[in-house]
């Protein structure tokens, strides 16, 4: 059952990141904002669904289908690694920098402020 959960939660994750992908579509962004939004989004829902199963009976749906699959379709750390990579080839070293820190600092900070809750 597992597999399913994970399966399904994944596609909706997914498409959930192609969309925002397109909301994020413009062109002369020299900032990864779709991957940024992203993962930011997937790290505060991936808190708050622990928080909520620490508090509510033990539910073997919302891991796989929420953690594993809806967040792990919805972030992406591939294309994070590739687009730094690609501030890194173009010489934007500034906006490598503030990517890699911002998106470190919001995603621990929503974890850290979800789970203090």
């Amino acid at each position: 059952m597992n597999w399913i959960l994970v399966f399904i939660g994944g596609g909706i994750g997914s498409v959930m990141r192609f969309g925002v992908g397109k909301c994020f579509s413009f062109k002369g962004l020299s900032f990864p904002w779709a991957t940024f939004v992203s993962n930011t989004i997937a790290c505060i829902i991936f808190a708050i669904v622990l928080v909520v199963m620490a508090r509510l009976p033990k539910n073997d749906w919302m891991q796989p289908f929420l953690l594993v699959g809806v967040c792990g379709g919805f972030s992406t750390f591939s294309t994070f690694s590739y687009e730094n990579f690609q501030l890194f080839q173009n010489g934007n070293y500034t906006l490598l920098f503030a990517n890699v820190s911002v998106s470190l600092i919001v995603g621990f900070g929503s974890f850290y402020i979800l789970k203090s809750i």
